[in-house]
C-alpha cells in the first residue's frame, strides 16, 4: 500500500531537564539515567522509537549530561572485560544500548521550555515530520502507542498526539484537548488546546501525555511564539495554533491512550513503575513478587 505522507524516520527525545525533584541524587546524575529495574529510563524510550521505525535519534541535552551519550556509545574496555570473562549474556545487554539507533545530540542552552527544546531540532529535522517522545513517560512496549500514532499520520498527514482520560480534579497538572469524534475508535480530532487549565475551564478531560508526531510547520510556529506559563515557550500553545488552522500545517488528531504508562517523572510513580516492571520480568518476577506479597501482608 502506498502511503501518501512522508515516512517518518527521525525521533527527537527532550533530555534537558534538572531533574529537581529527585534531588539530590540528580545533583550529578541525569534523571534519565535512574535505572528502572536494570536500564536507565531513558533507553526504554529509545527502544520504543525504534520499535515504531524510527532510528534517527536526536537527544535535546544540557549541562551535565554527558552521561547519556556515553551510554548509548560503545565502551571498548568494558566490552573487552566481559569477552575475556566469556560472559556473553552481559556482553549483549552492554551493546544493546549502542547498536539501537544512530543517535544525534544537541544542547538546549538556555533551558526555555518544551517548545523551546523541539525547536531546538529543527536544523536536524528540517522539513519532515518526525516523532517527539518525552522521557518521563514510559509506554509499555506491549502497548505500541507510537507505531499507532505514526500509522495515522501516514493516512491523514498532520500532527498526531497522544491523550489520556484522567480525572477531572487532575486536568490541571496536563495540557488539556478539545476534541471531536472521528467515528475511529480512539481517534479523535483536536480542535483547541489549553496548557493545564483549572478544571472549571478545561474544555475536556482528555489529557496530553508524552508522545508527538508533529508536522514541521511546528518550527515556524514555535519562532513566533511567545513565553507562556511558566515563562517558557509551550509546545501547547504552538500545537494550539495548528488546531485552530488546518491550512498552517494538515489536522491535529488525537490517539486516546488507554495502556500501561509508566510516569517516571514523579517520585512515587517513578517507585511503583520500577515495582510493576519487575513483577513482569520473566527473570525476576516469580521470586520478587513472592517477596513484596510476603513483606505487604506480614511485615507491614
Amino acid at each position: 500500500m502506498t502511503q501518501s505522507h512522508p515516512v517518518i524516520k527521525k525521533a527527537v527525545i527532550p533530555a534537558a531537564g534538572l531533574g529537581t525533584r529527585f534531588l539530590p541524587a540528580t545533583k550529578a546524575t541525569p534523571k534519565e539515567m535512574l535505572p528502572v529495574v536494570d536500564k536507565p529510563a531513558i533507553q526504554y524510550v529509545v527502544e520504543e522509537a525504534v520499535s515504531a521505525g524510527l532510528d534517527d535519534v536526536l537527544m535535546i541535552t544540557g549541562r551535565n549530561k554527558r552521561a547519556l551519550e556515553d551510554h548509548f556509545d560503545r565502551n571498548y574496555e568494558l566490552e573487552s572485560a566481559l569477552i575475556a570473562k566469556g560472559d556473553d549474556d552481559r556482553l549483549k545487554k552492554v551493546q544493546e544500548s549502542s547498536d539501537l539507533a544512530t543517535m544525534h545530540y544537541v544542547r538546549q542552552g538556555d533551558p526555555r521550555g518544551l517548545g523551546h527544546a523541539v525547536l531546538c531540532a529543527e536544523p536536524h529535522v528540517g522539513s519532515e515530520p518526525f516523532a517527539v517522545l518525552l522521557g518521563d513517560d514510559l509506554i509499555d512496549p506491549r502497548d505500541p502507542l507510537l507505531r499507532q500514532m505514526v500509522d495515522i499520520h501516514a493516512r491523514t498527514g498532520g500532527t498526531v498526539i497522544a491523550l489520556m482520560e484522567v480525572d477531572p480534579a487532575s486536568v490541571h497538572l496536563y495540557g488539556c484537548a478539545a476534541v471531536e469524534p472521528t467515528g475511529e475508535p480512539d481517534v479523535v480530532r483536536v480542535t483547541g488546546l489549553v496548557e493545564k487549565p483549572d478544571a472549571s475551564e478545561a474544555p475536556s478531560n482528555f489529557a496530553v501525555i508524552g508522545r508527538y508526531v508533529l508536522n514541521p510547520a511546528i518550527f515556524g510556529i514555535l519562532r513566533e511564539t511567545e513565553p507562556g506559563r511558566g515563562g517558557e515557550i509551550q509546545l501547547t500553545d504552538a500545537l494550539q495554533k495548528l488546531a485552530a488552522d488546518e491550512s498552517v500545517g494538515g489536522p491535529v488528531h488525537g490517539v486516546v491512550f488507554r495502556g500501561r504508562r509508566y510516569d517516571t517523572g514523579d517520585r512515587g510513580d517513578y517507585l511503583r513503575a520500577i515495582v510493576r516492571l519487575a513483577c513482569e520480568r520473566e527473570d525476576l518476577g516469580p521470586e520478587f513478587r513472592t517477596w513484596l506479597h510476603r513483606y505487604v501482608t506480614e511485615e507491614m
